[in-house]
């Protein structure tokens, strides 16, 4: 494997991860219900326009690296975790998991930003911007549970 396709297998790795955070974000910013679900849904609604402009980005660096966005015949869901709740008022495992997904979402970038060292400045700091993006969704979540633990 060319050091393009690796780099570019990661960038769709991370696209799909990305596209299918929105799905779970949306279908939670709506299902959510109860007195402390409101924050939650507010936030995951904002994130979800957050991380189609990460899908976004991705894309395109996959396009300029020449190869093709896929489309959604190839889209395999893996986020088991934030898949919806029959209880809607079971916000705190809500923010449990987007916090398990930001984690994932981090370790994934940073294995792009190692990949790309002294090969590919440019998809590196693409990298880099993503993974601070989901450094502070991550620590968001953790302020929502720090307070809801009280």
């Amino acid at each position: 494997m060319s050091n393009n396709e690796e780099i570019i297998d990661e960038l769709e790795k991370s696209y799909w991860a990305e596209i299918e955070t929105i799905m779970n974000y949306l279908a939670h910013s709506v299902n959510l219900d109860g007195v402390k679900a409101d924050i939650i849904k507010k936030s995951l609604a904002a994130d979800v326009n957050e991380e189609l402009n990460h899908a976004q980005m991705l894309a395109k660096r996959i396009k300029e690296l020449g190869g093709v966005t896929p489309g959604s015949k190839k889209f395999k869901a893996h986020q088991e975790e934030l898949q919806p709740l029959e209880d809607t008022t079971d916000v705190i495992s809500i923010v449990y998991n987007v916090i398990q997904v930001e984690e994932e979402a981090i370790r994934q970038y940073k294995r792009i930003i190692k990949l790309c060292e002294a090969k590919d400045y440019v998809t590196q700091d693409l990298a880099v911007r993503l993974l601070a993006d989901e450094e502070s969704h991550k620590s968001e979540f953790e302020s929502y549970l720090k307070e809801f633990r009280h």
